[in-house]
């Protein structure tokens, strides 16, 4: 009989959830930076081999919010964590033996899916330092590195074990159940990530407004929405220098993702403190919590 599931992957921000999700994945779906909290909304990565499927959600960091839509990204990750079948509990062995998820994730009780917990950044710390926090940490814990796949097998067969037994839920070829259209506005707003510093990254949204599939090369136009025309001065840059660098730079990685020549029009608007605006989080696909709490 085969197994199928949901397998949520959560822990604090900047432990490596993204990058774990595109090195079992085996591509790039999960846009990754040095700086916490670039993972806003679930990311739907699908891993099937054998008799197995795993349907993988990369969720926001769990942190304490301390704006709109920081509340929006932990609504995020409890629901992922009620929807689960498997919960992939990331921590970074660099820090030493965790907490458990009920503490890290603030929640009232258990959740109902099975837990395993993984240190990751194996390759980051002396064996024998690994080798005690493990220890510390107890028995059902994996070591791994997302970032060379050390460990990575081990832990694939850990989750398969505890997937309940279902037919596969998706075609055996598909990577993801989201529009390319989410991609590529993510690869615009990773771009934006590395190419500047400061708050103008978090002050970032994009949405990918015209998206022409029949044209060649493929047409997209994207609009970059920032909160001041301070920072829309920034991203635009001298004699639009900054804006050609991050179109050029997002242009690339998305042919890369979807094996065509693009052309990338991209826009900057300003929208006013939309990280604090219901109204706004919700334009940009945002789902604040409905009362439900754990």
């Amino acid at each position: 009989m085969p197994k199928s599931g949901i397998v949520t992957v959560v822990g604090k921000p900047n432990v490596g959830k993204s990058t774990l999700l595109n090195r079992i994945v085996g591509q790039k779906l999960s846009i990754t930076s040095p700086k916490p909290q670039s993972t806003r909304d679930r990311v739907v990565g699908i891993y099937t081999a054998d008799d197995s499927q795993m349907v993988i959600l990369d969720t926001p960091g769990l942190l304490n919010p301390g704006y709109l839509l920081q509340q929006a990204m932990r609504s995020t990750a409890l629901r992922a964590l009620d929807e689960a079948d498997v919960i992939v509990y990331l921590a970074d062995a660099t820090e030493g033996n965790p907490p458990s998820l009920v503490e890290a994730a603030e929640l009232t009780s258990a959740p109902k899916a099975p837990v395993i917990t993984v240190l990751n950044k194996s390759d980051a710390i002396p064996a024998s330092r690994l080798a005690q926090t493990v220890a510390d940490a107890g028995a059902d814990v994996v070591s791994i590195s997302a970032l060379t796949g050390d460990g990575i097998p081990e832990l694939m067969a850990r989750i398969a074990r505890k997937l309940p037994e279902s037919p596969f839920l998706y075609p055996e070829d598909d990577i993801s159940t989201q529009p390319v259209k989410f991609f590529a506005a993510e690869l615009v707003r990773e771009t934006v990530l590395e190419q500047l510093h400061d708050e103008v990254p978090y002050a970032v949204a994009v949405q990918v407004e015209e998206f022409r599939e029949g044209s060649s090369p493929l047409y997209i136009r994207a609009v970059i929405y920032v909160e001041r025309d301070s920072q829309k001065a920034i991203i635009i840059g001298s004699k639009g220098a900054q804006i050609r660098s991050i179109g050029e730079a997002a242009r690339k990685k998305i042919e890369a993702f979807l094996g065509t020549r693009v052309y990338l029009d991209l826009w900057v608007k300003v929208l006013a403190n939309w990280r604090k605006n219901p109204g706004s989080l919700s334009r940009f696909g945002y789902q604040l919590a409905t009362g439900k709490s754990k």
